[in-house]
C-alpha cells in the first residue's frame, strides 16, 4: 500500500514509518520540516505541511491508500513564549479542530484508512478528562476524528501511554537526558518520584498502528499499552541497561526529568491497566518489550 505518515519525522511517527517500510509497503513522510540527516527516514519520500496551519488538503493527499496520523500536538509543542490561559487555545486549534480537518481532507482525497495516533488518558482514565484542557483536547482529536469514518473510508485511534525507544540518528530531549544521569553524568538524587503508569515500546506501537490499518474496525479506540511500571522501577531500567549498581529509591518528590507537570493522575497516583487481549491480537502487537526498548536507548544515547 501507499502510506502517508504525518508525523513521520519525530521517534513515533518516524518509528511507525521505517517498520511499515520494512513490511513492503511504499511510505512518504509528512512534516513541517525535512527528516534529520543520519536517520531511516532521510531517503523516504517527503512532503512537506503543517496540518495545524491547513496545508494538507484533498488535493494534496490523493494517491495515498492509508494514512498514519501520528502528529498530535502535546504540552511539549507549546511555543516557548505561550502563556497558562493561551494553553487552551493553542491546544483547541492543534487537536480539536486541526486533526478532524485533516481526516476530512484524507476522506475527500479518496484514502481509504487512517489511523489516528492519540493519547491514552481519556480512554484509561476518563476522571482526569474534567479540568484538563490538554486531555480534553486530547479525546476531542480522537472523537472528531472516528467521526469522519463512512462506509468508504475507515478511521481508527490507536491511543497509546508513555512511550520508550529510539530512532537511530535522532536526538531524543527525553532519553538523553535519562541515559546521562545512568551513568552519573548528572548530579541528580538516585530516585523516582512516587506513583506509576503503563508504558509501551515505540517498536510494538509501530505493530499496533500497522495493526490497526490491516485489521481494525471502522469508528475504533483501541486502548494499547505493555506493562504497568512505577516511575522507580522504570528508571531504574535506564540505571540497570548503563551497568551501574545504583539501586533507586522511590520519594514522594518532584523529579527534575520527570516534573510534576509531566503526570497528569498527580504524583503518587497510577494509571494502571491491561490492554485487551483480544484487541491485542487483532492489531497484532508485541508485549514485554519495555526492557528491549530502554537497552537500545542506552546503546544510543550512551556515553555521548
Amino acid at each position: 500500500m501507499k502510506i502517508l505518515v504525518v508525523g513521520g519525522t519525530g521517534a513515533l511517527g518516524g518509528d511507525a514509518a521505517i517498520y511499515a517500510a520494512q513490511q513492503g509497503h511504499d511510505v512518504t513522510i509528512a512534516a513541517r520540516n525535512p527528516a534529520p540527516a543520519g536517520t531511516p527516514m532521510e531517503d523516504m519520500s517527503f512532503l512537506k505541511g503543517d496540518y495545524v496551519a491547513g496545508d494538507f488538503t484533498a488535493d494534496t493527499l490523493k494517491g495515498f491508500d492509508w494514512i498514519i496520523f501520528a502528529a498530535g500536538n502535546d504540552p511539549r509543542h507549546l511555543p516557548p513564549e505561550t502563556k497558562p490561559e493561551d494553553m487552551p487555545g493553542f491546544f483547541r486549534k492543534a487537536n480539536d479542530e486541526g486533526v478532524p480537518a485533516f481526516t476530512r481532507a484524507a476522506r475527500d482525497a479518496g484514502v481509504k484508512k487512517l489511523v489516528q495516533l492519540g493519547s491514552y488518558y481519556a480512554q484509561a482514565t476518563p476522571e482526569l478528562v474534567d479540568g484538563n484542557t490538554y486531555i480534553q483536547s486530547r479525546l476531542a482529536a480522537c472523537e472528531g476524528a472516528r467521526a469522519e469514518g463512512t462506509d468508504d473510508f475507515t478511521v481508527m485511534s490507536v491511543n497509546a501511554p508513555f512511550m520508550v525507544g529510539s530512532v537511530s540518528g535522532l536526538p531524543s530531549m527525553i532519553f538523553e537526558p535519562y541515559v546521562q544521569w545512568a551513568e552519573g553524568k548528572l548530579e541528580i538524587p538516585h530516585f523516582g518520584p512516587a506513583g506509576g503508569t503503563n508504558f509501551m515500546s515505540i517498536r510494538s506501537l509501530s505493530q499496533a498502528l500497522l495493526g490497526a490499518l490491516e485489521n481494525g474496525e471502522n469508528k475504533k479506540a483501541y486502548l494499547v499499552g505493555d506493562e504497568n511500571l512505577s516511575f522507580t522501577e522504570y528508571f531504574q531500567l535506564f540505571f540497570d541497561a548503563a551497568g551501574s549498581d545504583v539501586k533507586l529509591e522511590e520519594r514522594d518528590e518532584e523529579h527534575p526529568l520527570l516534573p510534576d507537570i509531566a503526570i497528569p493522575q498527580g504524583r503518587g497516583n497510577w494509571v494502571r491497566y491491561d490492554a485487551d487481549e483480544a484487541e491485542r491480537k487483532i492489531l497484532g502487537y508485541e508485549t514485554n518489550d519495555v526492557t528491549n526498548a530502554v537497552k537500545d536507548v542506552v546503546a544510543q544515547y550512551g556515553s555521548l
